[in-house]
């Protein structure tokens, strides 16, 4: 272990990789960020359309939420066993197939005209996507040094939010133009396109070289970074609120997204296709506070800045409950640029330290997505019992815990780096020699 000294990255450890290789497996890793959210992006556009067209209620509605990020909570652990015994590769060509079979469900559903379809592809979908979020978030992370793993998590992602703002533009042009309002027929089409964009990724993989990343160079990786750990897994206690903190902020961001459309015209302001152009508009803020925060993770801990985000989202989603119109407006284009760093600095701070536990980790942090299916049927219903507007309470909920795991967190990192000057000061006094050579010497446990 090295008390305090700097670590270099996986491939240290691990199989060796050119600088070249893993350029390249960031690009292409960097691809299916980009593939998930140009399809979330549609996915919250289609409950606006679905209402309309099959003559449902806002809580129905959300049947499409409910079945696609409950497929993280059912498939994200197989995914998470998948790639634990046969590695990232194979596990993105599982992700990218089942993906690629969901979105063509999409199309058979459009031309049946069933609702029970659409959330059944959505769930093929998902299942799909959970398991290309648990390669690609995890392998990211580790794919470099750890103390910029923050930095590389939220630059790869930040083309989940730019691929976010495409779908309600187009959604805008195709799904509520005068001719499309009250039709299925360039649904199915885009979802054509959606499965062969899948396609044609997975061959791109096919092609590649891919440097892999056991379990036991994770272990080394960690010991050389932060020194030993021996918990088990379900006392890495900072793992285990990062967990609840993802499933409330995933529920929270999706279920904001959820009824923006509604928001925008249950008072006449907006016509549906104003404000699916709007909504658009408010992806490109996430996409922009994102690629600008980014560059904040190199000078302002990451815990302290998921802290202030995380505050802002929540009284910034009282301020869109309590007042409506432009203010009210106002306020959801503030909490999409609050939200911009909030997942993937989540992601990273309950990871972090899981040595042979980080696949794992990463499935257990995809199923904390679920929350995207607990939230939008607790703010449908208060929706068509209340209004839209007064339901913008429940996404503040899901918010206060991300603040709140933040200051934790800030603390955690704290102690952290006490204890490892602590150690680093025992090893550089010698103190190291008294240890024979089958003695444990010291350990972080934090």
């Amino acid at each position: 272990m090295a008390g305090g000294a700097t670590s270099g990255p996986m491939s240290v450890v691990g199989p060796k990789a050119t600088k070249a290789q893993e350029y390249y497996a960031f690009g292409l890793i960097t691809s299916l960020f980009f593939l998930w959210g140009f399809s979330y992006g549609l996915l919250d556009v289609l409950n606006k359309h679905f209402q309309g067209f099959f003559g449902i209620t806002k809580l129905q509605s959300t049947g499409l939420q409910v079945a696609y990020f409950g497929a993280y909570i059912v498939y994200s652990p197989v995914a998470g066993a998948f790639i634990s015994k046969f590695g990232y590769k194979k596990g993105i060509y599982m992700g990218l197939t089942l993906f690629a079979a969901g979105a063509m469900g999409f199309f058979g559903s459009a031309r049946g005209e069933t609702f029970g379809g659409f959330c059944g592809s959505s769930f093929v979908i998902a299942s799909g996507l959970a398991t290309l979020e648990v390669c690609a978030n995890s392998y990211v992370t580790v794919l470099g040094t750890p103390e910029q793993a923050a930095f590389r998590l939220n630059f790869a992602q930040s083309f989940n939010g730019l691929a976010s703002f495409i779908g309600p533009l187009i959604a805008s042009k195709y799904f509520f133009s005068t001719e499309n309002e009250h039709s299925l027929g360039t649904v199915q089409y885009v979802y054509i396109a959606v499965a062969a964009l899948g396609v044609a990724i997975a061959i791109l993989f096919f092609f590649s070289t891919l440097p892999e990343i056991t379990e036991q160079d994770m272990a080394a990786f960690q010991e050389e970074a932060s020194g030993a750990d021996d918990r088990p897994f379900w006392k890495r206690w900072h793992m285990i609120l990062g967990f609840i903190t993802q499933f409330m902020y995933v529920g929270a961001q999706v279920t904001v997204a959820s009824f923006v459309l509604n928001y925008l015209t249950d008072k006449a302001d907006f016509t549906a296709a104003r404000a699916s152009q709007l909504f658009s508009f408010m992806q490109i803020t996430f996409t922009v506070a994102r690629f600008a925060s980014t560059p904040l993770l190199r000078i302002v801990k990451p815990a302290t800045l998921l802290t202030v985000y995380g505050s802002m989202c929540c009284l910034f989603s009282i301020i869109a409950c309590a007042t409506g119109g432009k203010a009210g407006l106002a306020s959801l284009y503030i909490i999409f640029f609050f939200e911009s760093i909030i997942y993937p600095t989540t992601f990273t701070l309950a990871t972090q330290d899981m040595g042979i536990y980080t696949k794992r980790a990463a499935g257990l942090l995809c199923i904390g997505v679920g929350g995207g299916a607990a939230f939008p049927p607790m703010q449908g219903a208060m929706a068509d019992e209340t209004s839209t507007q007064l339901s913008y309470i429940i996404p503040a909920i899901g918010f206060a815990f991300v603040a709140g795991y933040g200051a934790i967190m800030m603390k955690y990192m704290s102690n952290k780096e006490k204890l490892a000057a602590q150690v680093g000061a025992h090893v550089e006094t010698g103190l190291e020699k008294d240890f024979g050579e089958g003695d444990a010497k010291p350990t972080l446990q934090y």
